[in-house]
């Protein structure tokens, strides 16, 4: 029912992206946790994969090792699809003999996808080329085009849905969490949405509380000059 994209980059910042002829795919779907890895379950989706898979990948047990243990006591896991990209080394992921073709999975450096009920193959494969293709723009928009990629490629085949993007980094909150729960172009529309978090939203973000400044930005002066430097950054770019 959905295909997904886990992709981490050299400075540790996870990003994961899916889309579904599913409601709200976004919601229980894909998993993060700053410095530990990424985690898409989906198909006939087991949402305890995602807290229990992140807590093995951190006790420091490989993505491989992560499937097999979460599998070993579901009944249905013939039905999942799951895929791991841990915070180094390589993705690992399972697809049930159950699940609806068209389904697989593609792994490359740093980059794991994986999808079921597609039009076909193509739709990973153009999916992963157009995120590695895209290097030196920001994460977020690797990713859009990606999925945007993969749906040109065929997508879901029953139609489209729902989508959502989300990007991990140096917090223990997600550093973007966008989600289209229901919309007759979500992807379109999640590219909208991201479109819109750059105005305010993004880089006041970056003004908040976080592991290395526990009181954030207060003075509100000093917020719009950093909103005011993000955007001369972007116009330079």
């Amino acid at each position: 029912m959905t295909w997904s994209i886990l992709a981490r980059d050299e400075q540790g910042q996870f990003g994961m992206a899916i889309a579904s002829r599913f409601f709200a795919v976004g919601s229980l779907c894909v998993h993060s946790r700053r410095g530990v890895g990424a985690l898409s379950t989906q198909a006939l989706m087991n949402p305890l994969y995602g807290p229990a898979g992140l807590d093995l990948l951190s006790q420091g047990l490989n993505p491989a090792g992560v499937i097999a243990t979460l599998i070993a006591g579901d009944e249905g896991r013939e039905q999942r699809q799951v895929h791991i990209l841990p915070h180094t080394g390589a993705a690992a992921a399972h697809t049930g003999t159950e699940c609806i073709d068209w389904c697989g999975h593609l792994s490359r450096e740093g980059l794991s996808v994986a999808g079921n009920m597609l039009a076909g193959p193509e739709v990973l494969e153009a999916t992963a080329d157009t995120y590695l293709s895209m290097q030196g723009h920001p994460m977020a928009e690797r990713l859009l085009a990606a999925m945007e990629a993969g749906e040109a490629a065929g997508g879901d085949k029953r139609g489209k849905q729902a989508a959502a993007l989300k990007i991990q980094h140096h917090e223990d909150y997600l550093q973007l969490d966008l989600r289209v729960d229901d919309h007759p172009d979500p992807l379109a529309e999640l590219r909208r949405l991201y479109e819109v978090s750059l105005e305010r939203f993004q880089p006041f973000l970056t003004c908040l509380p976080g592991r290395g400044r526990p009181s954030g930005i207060t003075q509100r002066a000093e917020i719009e000059a950093t909103i005011e430097t993000f955007h001369a950054k972007r116009a330079q770019k």
